[in-house]
């Protein structure tokens, strides 16, 4: 599809006409090769300084789209069609975004859709944003190991299932089929909705008071974490989106103002949604490893079905500490024999509903069982599963980092990346591969912890005593 493009210097024609108000800052080009930002014009003093204003109805956010299609039939209609996914801010903002390109792109008699301000914010976007969506597959390869491969792969086929629903969604209508679907005529492709998205995942901000939204000239402040954040956004009584200096701070004239996209955010997640990693940062920080029930397990199947958590866990380092958070392990790591047992009761409507028990007693909330476990007896015994099963799946993943270095130090002569997407995808393998060998260490200082348990040395002589017995039993 056909984009329209303006220059970031024309700018503040639209800014004037549609009330924004800058106030001692204003868009440049950065000295640190962040392309545009937000620069301050002069010294800036003084706690809670409003930077920027934006009124309300240039927040582009669920409830606005729905405003701006009472006046807009082919948005409506577009909405209407894709059903529940445009009551989500991100189905209603792709959307939204999507139409506001295919107005800019349609010309004369065939014009699609209404002006709005919106429509002409929209041209002032990046027409390239470098997500690792936008990888072709010889890049993608170079995430092998890395935890940003799976995050890829699975992005990928959601937003083929989104594409593909919108196709569904609107064939039947008119102006859809000859404008985006026609062979002959149709304009719109995958690569046009990857686009959308990267443009709202790229740009979106939790909101006070509205949730998920873009919000112009506010998404051109640059990242930047911890004390080097200047500004915050917000929402003032009046529902205007601000921009706001962080208290103590002082600008000098050509300062960047600049906000963070999350603090606690991991380098993988970092690197796929805003396309960097943070110089400053020397951690992972996070990152999320799957896991898999055991096929021995006789209760997997029933597991697999309760189970109301991602099925894996959360590794994280908080000052130079490492710790991890999922249910989903603990359901791996006790059985029948320990107390957990299940039953699939008969409904009245013909239905059938699978009722999880510990200990003959129900767990109506499966995430709850790590609170049960922790009153038992055997709770050592069973953080000495999680530790081993943790540590198992650690091991798996940096013997897969490991694997995949050769093919990265290979790939720089023919890689059609650039030089900052190579370097973020080394620099990510580097803090992941340190972040996961610091767990290995830690839940191996834990296994030799909890080995000393009383309780644990018990438990395992007893179930070895049982194991010689089997063996010395004459089964003929």
């Amino acid at each position: 599809m056909h984009y329209e493009h303006l220059p970031i210097s024309a700018l503040k024609t639209w800014v004037k006409l549609n009330d924004v108000q800058f106030n001692l800052v204003t868009t440049a080009e950065t000295s640190n090769g962040k392309g545009h930002g937000l620069v301050s014009i002069v010294e800036v003093l003084g706690d809670n300084q409003v930077l920027l204003r934006i009124p309300p109805h240039l927040v582009l956010s669920l409830e606005n789209v729905w405003i701006y299609a009472k006046s807009d039939r082919h948005l409506e209609e577009v909405l209407q069609a894709v059903g529940e996914y445009a009551y989500t801010a991100r189905g209603a903002i792709l959307i939204f975004l999507l139409m506001q390109i295919t107005h800019n792109a349609s010309t004369g008699s065939d014009k699609i859709g209404v002006s709005n301000p919106l429509a002409e914010y929209v041209k002032f976007l990046p027409l390239h944003v470098p997500l690792p969506t936008f990888w072709m597959d010889e890049e993608q390869s170079l995430a092998v190991g890395t935890t940003l491969e799976p995050a890829l792969k699975t992005k990928l086929k959601s937003l083929d299932r989104e594409f593909t629903h919108l196709h569904d969604s609107t064939s039947s209508i008119g102006w859809c089929q000859q404008v985006w679907w026609s062979a002959g005529t149709g304009g719109l492709s995958f690569e046009d909705w990857k686009r959308v998205d990267a443009m709202y995942r790229s740009r979106a901000l939790d909101l006070p008071g509205t949730g998920h939204a873009m919000v112009p000239c506010t998404d051109m402040a640059n990242h930047a974490s911890g004390d080097a954040t200047t500004a915050l956004y917000d929402t003032d009584s009046d529902g205007n989106a601000v921009l706001v200096l962080r208290d103590g701070k002082t600008l000098k004239p050509g300062d960047e103002i600049s906000i963070t996209y999350g603090d606690d955010k991991g380098a993988c997640e970092m690197l796929f949604s805003y396309g960097f990693i943070e110089d400053s940062m020397d951690s992972a920080r996070e990152l999320f490893l799957d896991l898999e029930i055991p096929n021995d397990d006789p209760l997997k199947l029933a597991k697999k079905a309760v189970s109301k958590s991602p099925p894996g866990f959360k590794l994280f380092e908080r000052d130079g500490s490492i710790d991890w958070e999922g249910d989903f392990v603990w359901l791996i790591c006790v059985n029948e024999e320990d107390g957990l047992d299940f039953q699939l009761l008969q409904m009245l409507d013909g239905g059938k509903e699978l009722k999880v028990l510990w200990k003959d007693n129900e767990i109506l909330d499966v995430t709850k069982l790590q609170s049960l476990l922790e009153k038992e007896h055997l709770w050592d015994v069973f953080r000495l599963r999680a530790v081993a099963t943790l540590q198992g799946r650690v091991e798996q993943q940096l013997v897969a980092l490991q694997k995949g270095a050769s093919r990265v130090e290979d790939s720089m002569q023919y890689s059609a990346l650039g030089p900052s997407s190579y370097q973020a995808i080394v620099r990510l393998r580097e803090l992941e591969g340190k972040l996961l060998l610091q767990a290995y260490d830690h839940f191996e200082a834990k296994k030799t912890e909890l080995f000393q348990s009383t309780l644990v040395q018990s438990y395992l002589g007893a179930a070895s005593a049982e194991d010689e017995l089997l063996e010395d039993e004459d089964f003929t």
